[in-house]
């Protein structure tokens, strides 16, 4: 799979904590200690090590991780090639977005899990591996996660499914903890909610890896806002995402792919 760029750097990190615990620039220098002048150029790009290390437990964010982020000194390492398993990546407005594609590979039954904002590599890949399209699973329903949704399932002759707390016409509902069957493959459903309200984790059993597709509850050394509830984000992604083992893969909405284990250690959310 091809090296995708980190969806946030330390500024994004630090500014979604911030809105999340809804402190102030003003609050965040005071209980750090540190000037208003140097948190605006830490705020501004600039990874000073000692500011960093003021403010990450004001934000209740993992200092080193923080640190190494700023400093561009990590990126998730994990299997080059992840046997039934494809990422699609594509361009939505001024970024990239994520959707994937699992299937057996004794049966070619798979299950795709979003769109992103173009379907046509994803059908290209499966038309030309044979792979039948059972189900199409989505995460939430942003619109760069759903784009291309009725040509993907024009494609597929296959319906898709949304969790029933983000019921919309085009795909049928579920409740978190609905069992998904596509061939051998068993597919966990769980809910991981605050960046969208009802932000679904798919936990997909069957296959070499054990693979979770946790769309924007969680990225590689970030997570999505918790423009729903910080607090539900925050809980839940720990509860239905870092709970796994810690060599389960994870494929999020944005940027590249990471490993349970990997975000225990890297990842500034979750001290």
């Amino acid at each position: 799979m091809k090296q995708i760029p980190l969806e946030d750097n330390f500024t994004d990190v630090i500014g979604k904590a911030q809105r999340g615990l809804q402190i102030s620039d003003e609050q965040l220098a005071t209980k750090a200690n540190v000037s208003a002048a140097d948190l605006a150029r830490v705020k501004g790009g600039d990874a000073d090590e000692i500011v960093l290390r003021k403010i990450a437990p004001v934000l209740n964010l993992r200092a080193d991780a923080l640190v190494e982020l700023g400093k561009k000194a990590w990126y998730p390492s994990v299997p080059a090639q992840i046997p039934g398993l494809a990422c699609f990546n594509t361009t939505w407005e001024d970024m990239t977005v994520n959707s994937y594609l699992v299937w057996d590979e004794k049966t070619l039954q798979g299950a795709a899990f979003d769109t992103g904002a173009d379907c046509s590599d994803m059908a290209k890949f499966a038309k030309a591996r044979q792979i039948r399209i059972q189900t199409i699973l989505l995460t939430h329903t942003h619109p760069d996660h759903i784009a291309d949704l009725e040509r993907l399932k024009q494609a597929t002759q296959a319906a898709a499914f949304v969790c029933k707390l983000e019921a919309f016409d085009g795909a049928e509902t579920f409740d978190a903890g609905k069992r998904f069957v596509v061939g051998p493959l068993q597919i966990e459903t769980r809910q991981t909610k605050g960046h969208s309200r009802g932000g679904i984790t798919f936990v997909v059993s069957g296959l070499p890896n054990r693979i979770a597709v946790v769309g924007d509850a969680m990225f590689a050394s970030s997570m999505g806002g918790g423009g729903v509830s910080y607090s539900d984000a925050l809980t839940t992604n720990r509860q239905g995402i870092l709970s796994l083992p810690d060599d389960t893969i994870l494929c999020p909405g944005h940027g590249p792919l990471t490993m349970v284990g990997i975000e225990k250690t890297h990842n500034p959310f979750f001290p």
